[in-house]
């Protein structure tokens, strides 16, 4: 392959219009050759990645057509179009769909012991204290709250509407997520909120006043609805994000060590710091607010069915999968906070996800409901 060849496979591989055999081909490369950081066009032996890729290599190395292994690289220099080829310090991740029915004798767990991915699950808290178990609820009308109409649709969602400009105050519901679960709302101005696992969100079946109000606990993905002379705000660990309609992000987990606002559409005033799309607004523990460019899609991958992992440390990692599958993570031994970049449908049991971190520097074995994360 000649060096025109090269650079355009490149372009095709950043653009993201190369076929499986193409990335294969640069992918196989850069895990064969991470060790040497440095090397020219010249010493590209394409022909022989080939022949390498024909006769089996990642077969050999216990890997299918949909795992595969990266390390970090840089790219030759004259053919770095873009730096968006994937890049790791532990471990690159793509698309994973795990083909065996259990591991090997080295593997992580068998499937006896596996526990299955979060679902569609929460619990609505009316305002005079009654309890619904949306998981278990029929679909249909659960509630009149206030001349607020509360429904469960088919799809699993909980949906608002009714005549609340003539009810005389606001009163408030709260819907609650546990670890394991997620679940999406319609409020009663049309506002779509999804919330992740292990959060919550108090909001008053009918906005009243100038101001709609709602206070978030955990993770959030909002679509306001827009209306200029009624402000959305959210309130979450320390922070007030303001809006009239847009797109936006919220993790304000309690045991994340900042608050961050991740802006999609539109525009929000985050603590009187105002965002543009893709921007993300990172509030820290001393109350200050830095502000980032960030891939918008990245931060709300998780409402989309995935784990997306960017550079993202070790023990954040497992912080997320932790919240999505209800277990406990305990480190034993002298762990690395290694680095993933990926992306890991968030639909696998456990064991699949886990069995594909195991190719970074980390190993894992299960006890009941908890992951003990050691060096491999």
């Amino acid at each position: 392959m000649d060096k025109q060849r090269a650079k355009e496979l490149v372009q095709r591989y950043n653009q993201e219009l190369a076929t499986a055999e193409e990335k294969a081909l640069l992918e196989n490369w850069y895990m064969q050759k991470s060790d040497d950081l440095h090397l020219e066009d010249n010493e590209i032996d394409f022909e022989r990645i080939e022949r390498e890729i024909r006769i089996g290599t990642l077969d050999r190395a216990g890997l299918n057509q949909h795992v595969v292994k990266t390390k970090r690289f840089k790219l030759w220099p004259r053919i770095a179009i873009a730096a968006s080829l994937i890049l790791t310090v532990g471990v690159g991740l793509l698309y994973f769909v795990n083909e065996s029915d259990s591991f090997n004798s080295a593997g992580i767990l068998a499937n006896r012991n596996d526990i299955a991915p979060g679902s569609n699950k929460a619990i609505l808290t009316l305002a005079n204290g009654q309890k619904i178990v949306l998981t278990d609820a029929k679909n249909g009308e659960l509630a009149n709250e206030n001349d607020a109409i509360i429904r469960k649709t088919g799809e699993g969602q909980l949906v608002y509407n009714g005549k609340t400009a003539n009810a005389t105050e606001s009163v408030f519901n709260t819907i609650a997520t546990p670890r394991g679960g997620q679940y999406s709302l319609i409020l009663s101005d049309g506002t779509k909120v999804i919330l992740n696992a292990a959060s919550s969100l108090k909001y008053p079946t009918g906005f009243k006043g100038k101001d709609r109000i709602v206070e978030l606990e955990g993770e959030g993905y909002f679509e306001v609805a827009h209306n200029k002379a009624k402000p959305f705000k959210v309130i979450s660990k320390g922070q007030i994000v303001e809006v009239l309609g847009t797109h936006f992000n919220i993790n304000s987990y309690s045991d994340e060590p900042s608050v961050k606002t991740t802006l999609l559409e539109g525009s929000v005033n985050v603590n009187g710091t105002l965002l543009k799309p893709n921007q993300q607004a990172i509030l820290t523990t001393d109350s200050k607010i830095n502000v980032t460019n960030v891939d918008g899609e990245d931060a709300v991958a998780w409402k989309d069915g995935l784990f997306k992992f960017d550079h993202t440390d070790m023990r954040t990692s497992m912080r997320q999968i932790a919240r999505w599958y209800d277990v406990e993570v305990v480190y034993e031994g002298n762990v690395k906070d290694e680095l993933f970049y990926g992306k890991i449908d968030r639909s696998y049991t456990l064991s699949e996800v886990l069995k594909v971190l195991k190719l970074g520097k980390v190993n894992f074995r299960i006890e009941g409901k908890k992951i003990i994360v050691m060096p491999q």
